[in-house]
């Protein structure tokens, strides 16, 4: 059976590679994927570096004014463009908001979803995804905590 935890620990944004390369190791072809951390713990960092990784030619910017920010990428397996949704819910005071800008489209669809400040959406969330909380330690260490079917 798969493990459904794992952690990893850096001391510096100079690792980041390797916990993205874990990551999509980790995942196992999930495309779901919440981010969990106090403001400034890296959330959208983090995500510049996976969205990099994949091939995202466009600047990956933190969609908390626009909600809602959506790159693309070549997938050479697929030999087609694919998409990746990025979701900041931070400012959204209630579920029928996420509602709104149409989260349920995001959460089933085929294409990567990254959203940052999940909580609200919680009970909505699929089963098949990956949550990643991100602690500070220090001034530049994080820990990253990476978990999957947490609900199956």
């Amino acid at each position: 059976m798969d493990d459904i935890k794992m952690e990893i620990t850096i001391q510096s944004i100079n690792e980041l590679e390797e916990v993205v390369k874990a990551l999509l190791n980790f995942s196992a072809g999930r495309k779901k994927i919440m981010f969990y951390g106090e403001i400034g713990a890296g959330k959208t960092t983090f995500i510049q570096n996976i969205c990099k990784h994949l091939g995202v030619k466009e600047a990956v910017v933190s969609p908390t004014f626009s909600l809602v920010n959506e790159y693309t990428y070549h997938d050479e397996s697929l030999q087609s463009e694919q998409y990746v949704h990025h979701l900041d819910l931070y400012r959204l005071k209630n579920e029928q908001e996420a509602l709104d800008i149409g989260i349920e489209d995001y959460l089933y669809d085929d294409y990567y979803c990254f959203i940052e400040w999940a909580e609200i959406i919680e009970h909505w969330l699929p089963d098949d995804l990956v949550k990643i909380y991100i602690n500070i330690f220090e001034d530049s260490g994080r820990t990253f905590t990476l978990e999957k079917n947490f609900k199956g």
